[in-house]
């Protein structure tokens, strides 16, 4: 007996799922896994359909899509019986998460000044070391999640994206000229588009004086290793995201790792790079706390004493006020 499947048309209407967020599903946590028919168009089983269904109404009562693809029909089931939660699955007291809605409601009413407002202002509040680690790389995630529930439009995605890069771009660019060691070469490598996650790194290693050279996003591998060369850089710094895709990630360090020189270090980051592990090549640097570890022992070990001495104490900027 045959089991009737859909396209993917009708999963969107079905279950309030745009194809968009049904694809990105797709690569980022594998599932729906859909049968392709014989054009290659996705065909969706009715099982998965019922899934999707209860997945959608599960988000709509506050929980986040990656614990959901992780759970059990049966777990997925007992959770919709329960009572509905409010923003999140753990209830976080909520004010935090309620300060990060906040922010987030002049991006979904399309309110530019606005949001540069209160962002200025939380800014202004925390000092740009306690503004990237609280406010911007909490806001990232949940507005990852709420794109990914397809509670957030592409374009408001994107939105709040450019303004908060600008936002980094402007406050970075206020912060005294940096004159110490390390040099630092910052970029993402080509596929890789994603620049939010290297610029909240930029801002705390040039708060701890380090000498930051951006690059931008996409910067082809042999133009990594001469800009090493033509700014005598230490370290290069790269960002992955968690839609770079994975296959070509082990690869693409290898190769760059040849191209420069041994005594420069290799630094990767960012939830494309969470299950990997340091080795004898580059330094896996996931979250915003490690590098800022990294950039002490490096000193440590390759700065002279009398060098260390003249390193800079954290700036102004880092402190609340």
């Amino acid at each position: 007996m045959n089991t009737p499947s859909f396209n993917i048309a009708t999963i969107e209407r079905e279950t309030g799922l745009s194809k968009d967020v049904l694809r990105i599903w797709e690569r980022r946590y594998g599932f729906p896994v859909p049968d392709r028919d014989a054009n290659g168009e996705r065909l969706y089983p009715a099982q998965q359909l019922e899934r999707l269904r209860l997945i959608k109404r599960l988000i709509d009562q506050g929980h986040r899509p990656g614990k959901l693809m992780a759970a059990s029909d049966d777990t997925l089931a007992q959770w919709a019986l329960k009572q509905p939660l409010r923003y999140t699955e753990n209830a976080q007291s909520s004010e935090a998460h309620h300060a990060l809605t906040e922010l987030l409601s002049p991006i979904q009413q399309h309110d530019v000044a606005g949001y540069q407002h209160a962002m200025q202002q939380r800014l202004a509040r925390q000092g740009l070391m306690h503004f990237v680690q609280h406010t911007v790389a909490p806001l990232a995630q949940e507005v990852g999640e709420a794109w990914a529930s397809g509670c957030l439009a592409i374009f408001e995605e994107h939105l709040f994206t450019e303004l908060t890069q600008r936002l980094l771009r402007q406050a970075i660019a206020n912060l005294p000229r940096p004159t110490s060691r390390p040099r630092i070469v910052l970029t993402t490598v080509p596929e890789e588009q994603h620049a939010l996650g290297l610029l909240m790194v930029e801002s705390l290693l040039a708060l701890e004086g380090a000498t930051c050279i951006p690059l931008g996003t996409q910067t082809p591998l042999a133009e990594i290793s001469r800009a090493v060369q033509a700014h005598q850089a230490d370290i290069v710094a790269l960002s992955f995201s968690s839609t770079f895709p994975k296959r070509q990630l082990t690869n693409t360090l290898q190769t760059l790792r040849q191209l420069l020189p041994p005594t420069v270090e290799l630094w990767v980051g960012g939830n494309g790079v969470a299950n990997q592990r340091s080795n004898q090549d580059y330094w896996v640097l996931p979250g915003l706390e490690e590098p800022l570890s990294r950039l002490a022992q490096w000193r440590a070990e390759c700065l002279p004493p009398w060098h260390r001495l003249q390193q800079p104490p954290p700036h102004e900027h880092a402190k609340k006020i």
